[in-house]
């Protein structure tokens, strides 16, 4: 009690629990996120996914055995752990029902009840998509490369209040139709070759909203309770920092906000949650679609990258651009995730390189810059600076300790971290979950 008679407050407790890790993407994605977070599902309770749709695309290798995820957070590989598609995630059902198929015929098991989707999530409608390809033929060569996946046109319905939640789909149909009938007829004015059979959607999502029924809840509560409860939680964030709405090389962005603060929005927990954030980067860079990438090879060694990597699109299924690390990149993805430390991938793609370089600072109209310029075009034109470390010209694949790779390796990953200011805490040397080397 205190001298007034009153009770005092409640105190927050000085050492409050952090429960949750978040994996971002620290480039422009594609970094192998899905392994990272399909290796710490194995200890977790819960793995979300936060923002993004099925533009994004992970591919886990557990036993030999591929899973390409687009919507799935990866953990759900993890036959103990819920996993959980948050509000600020768009789905697109035909996509979701497609993903839970081909992933249970390859074992997958048991997803209806160990995976939630919010009933505050917005959806993709198969006209998004199709309005999305309109938009970039539209722009001609000012395009910016989309995935054509319906996730901007979404996003801007969301922005614009126009947005049909899962919440509305279960909940009065006739209002859901209504809106989707005044959402459509929307667009079908705006875009006059826009051909769809409304009919016939309506009565699929008649459908759909018995089927997708079970998955959906209130992820906010649940969240809340598991936090309460001490349940270990895994946030795995889609595309990356650098495609980021706001901090990425805007306008050759995605449309969600795809670092650290993304988390608080799109699953609807405080910041005072989050304990560890991994950033995930690849031991070079690579970029799918259009926009400035300071470092890329346009050369033979682009290709070798190229090659040697695998660099095709899950989702696109395009080839990706290939350069050096650009460390002015990975600072700035740093000062705005605060990362807690890095998983660097793809270490052994380097293995027969003579020499590496890593871009450290830029040039542009006389001045030298450690951070980029705001703007795209301006980003485009800098000339980056190098430095140039010589390579192992030893294959890596097979080492799982710190200690056991090649000197040159070990200072190529020092160097990094004196770069980036944040420390490396697990290096990949090959595709399978097995292959990632932790660092103590």
């Amino acid at each position: 009690m205190s001298s007034n008679g009153h009770s005092n407050p409640k105190r927050p407790r000085k050492d409050m629990s952090r429960p949750l890790t978040v994996v971002l993407g620290a480039q422009w994605g594609d970094e192998g996120k899905g392994k990272v977070v399909d290796m710490l599902a194995c200890s977790a309770d819960i793995v979300c996914r936060c923002q993004g749709g099925n533009n994004a695309g992970h591919t886990v290798v557990v036993d030999g055995k591929e899973y390409d995820l687009h919507i799935l957070p990866s953990g759900v590989i993890n036959k103990k752990c819920v996993s959980v598609i948050g509000n600020g995630v768009v789905i697109n059902l035909p996509q979701f029902f497609e993903e839970v198929k081909k992933n249970e015929e390859k074992g997958l098991a048991d997803c209806c009840g160990r995976v939630f989707i919010s009933d505050r999530a917005h959806l993709v409608f198969d006209f998004h998509q199709t309005v999305d390809g309109l938009q970039e033929q539209e722009k001609g060569k000012s395009s910016i490369g989309t995935t054509k996946k319906g996730i901007g046109p979404t996003y801007s319905c969301k922005a614009s209040r126009s947005g049909i939640r899962l919440a509305d789909l279960l909940g009065d149909f006739s209002l859901f139709e209504e809106k989707y009938r005044r959402l459509l007829k929307t667009y079908m004015h705006q875009h006059p070759d826009l051909n769809v059979d409304i009919e016939q959607e309506v009565k699929k999502y008649k459908e759909y909203a018995k089927s997708i029924a079970p998955f959906v809840t209130d992820t906010v509560t649940y969240l809340h309770e598991a936090i309460k409860n001490g349940k270990k939680i895994v946030v795995e964030g889609a595309n990356a920092a650098l495609l980021d709405i706001d901090f990425g090389t805007y306008p050759y962005v995605t449309s969600s906000n795809c670092t650290v603060g993304g988390v608080c929005t799109g699953l609807g927990v405080p910041p005072t949650v989050i304990g560890e954030i991994c950033g995930v980067v690849k031991a070079y860079s690579t970029r799918v679609g259009d926009g400035p990438f300071p470092t890329e090879l346009c050369d033979g060694i682009g290709e070798i990258l190229q090659s040697r990597g695998g660099e095709i699109g899950v989702t696109t299924k395009r080839k990706r651009r290939c350069g050096w690390l650009d460390a002015v990149l990975l600072r700035y993805s740093n000062m705005i995730n605060g990362y807690t430390s890095i998983a660097l991938t793809k270490l052994d793609i380097l293995d027969t390189f003579e020499e590496i370089k890593i871009g450290v600072a830029y040039h542009l109209d006389n001045k030298r810059l450690l951070a980029p310029p705001a703007c795209a075009a301006e980003l485009a034109k800098v000339e980056v600076e190098y430095i140039t470390l010589p390579g192992w010209k030893t294959c890596t694949e097979k080492v799982r300790k710190f200690s056991e790779l090649p000197v040159n390796a070990r200072n190529y990953i020092t160097t990094i971290e004196e770069l980036a200011d944040v420390k490396v805490k697990w290096i990949g040397v090959g595709k399978d979950r097995s292959s990632m080397i932790e660092v103590f």
